[in-house]
């Protein structure tokens, strides 16, 4: 992916149909504070895929780690 398409700004129904982080959660997520950086212009609320990439990428484990069951 080039530079220019990881500045790409997505809805939040983008985000679920290309990364499956539902709109639900990228919502409850972000009141809580915890979700992956997003932009807001005016009343819209998108994010860049590289933000959503590099949140992935934070939340990553490695196998056999303690997972955290805490949900959004």
């Amino acid at each position: 992916m080039s530079g220019q398409d990881e500045d790409f700004l997505l809805t939040r129904k983008e985000v679920e149909d290309r990364f499956g982080i539902s709109k639900r959660y990228l919502e409850v997520a972000d009141v809580k504070g915890c979700g992956p950086k997003r932009i807001v212009i005016g009343r819209l609320v998108r994010y860049r895929v590289k933000d959503i990439r590099e949140w992935i990428d934070a939340h990553a484990q490695e196998a056999g780690s303690p997972s955290h069951h805490g949900r959004a």
